[in-house]
């Protein structure tokens, strides 16, 4: 990276007020990107509040599904990566072909779909959810009408669990919820026996049973700051540790490992999430799309209305 200033936190918060822009970060962010945001929080919430805004651009820290989100919500304004490379393991599970053929296998079908997908997915589903509405949402849908429930797999069965609908996975996942090692858990409860379990739902099912509490990255970061000063061993990218600890500074918090193929115990953090930086940020406001790593999202008028049909039914019904 070329010319980096010394100062680079300061330059950062110069050229937003130059260019009336809002610098988003996603709570899986680094602690030092979360710190200089304008907010923070979880990916629709994000959108929601940059939308309230009259900034010019939006500076969105997360993945890009994230910022389609806000794009589609806030069409009129410039949406910005720090880097474009930021995509999501979850979102390239489900390619949009062949999640149109598994829709024509079940033509009388509902597809409720999680927020964490493409702009595309989005278009081809009637109802978007969150991890936080999705239950109310599917307890609303009438009891004899299929659904399909995509593209986490992990967060459908949570979900068939808890409002007793059975539905139609489709066979995705996250990489960060689904390699924690549960060996790793058991020790870690072993050695922290007054710690609360807290779950993200993607996670698959067998960690999810040792859970004391489940729910979206809001959900966990209010469940600790209403026990302060507990101990929590946490299973959801480690980058929300940032916000329990401002919230709960006298709390004890755990992430659990993952074990890798040559048998080394690594954090379970996510790559893609990791791509953005300070510098990248820094230079994403100074170049825009001569950047070198980040650029505008740019996209499709017509796919933003598609999308956003499923988007508006969610708030409709949530």
């Amino acid at each position: 990276m070329s010319n980096i200033p010394s100062n680079l936190e300061q330059e950062i918060l110069r050229l937003k007020r130059e260019q009336n822009a809002v610098i988003l970060a996603h709570f899986y962010q680094d602690a030092e990107i979360q710190d200089i945001a304008d907010f923070v929080g979880d990916s629709l919430d994000l959108s929601r509040n940059a939308a309230t805004t009259n900034a010019d651009s939006i500076i969105f820290c997360g993945v890009k599904f994230m910022a389609e989100v806000a794009k589609i919500l806030s069409p009129q304004k410039r949406v910005l990566i720090p880097d474009l490379k930021a995509g999501c393991s979850l979102e390239d599970s489900c390619k949009p072909a062949a999640f149109a053929e598994f829709k024509k296998k079940h033509p009388d079908a509902l597809v409720v779909t999680y927020i964490n997908c493409s702009a595309e997915i989005k278009a081809l589903s009637d109802i978007i959810v969150t991890s936080t509405n999705a239950k109310k949402i599917i307890e609303q849908i009438q009891a004899d009408k299929e659904i399909i429930f995509a593209p986490d797999q992990h967060l459908g069965r949570y979900l068939e669990k808890v409002t007793g609908r059975k539905m139609i996975l489709w066979n995705g996942s996250c990489i960060v919820h689904e390699q924690f090692s549960e060996k790793e858990l058991v020790k870690l409860i072993a050695n922290h026996p007054q710690a609360k379990v807290i779950a993200h739902p993607e996670c698959p099912e067998s960690l999810l049973t040792y859970a004391h509490h489940v729910g979206s990255t809001s959900s966990l970061l209010k469940f600790t700051e209403q026990n302060q000063g507990a101990e929590f061993i946490v299973l959801t990218e480690p980058g929300i540790i940032h916000q329990m600890q401002k919230r709960n500074p006298s709390g004890k918090f755990y992430d659990c490992p993952f074990i890798d193929q040559a048998g080394c115990k690594l954090c379970s953090t996510c790559p893609y999430m990791k791509l953005n930086t300070l510098e990248k940020l820094y230079l994403v406001l100074r170049d825009g799309n001569k950047s070198e790593f980040g650029g505008e999202l740019m996209m499709d008028e017509a796919l933003q209305i598609r999308a956003k049909k499923p988007l508006q039914n969610m708030l409709e019904l949530s």
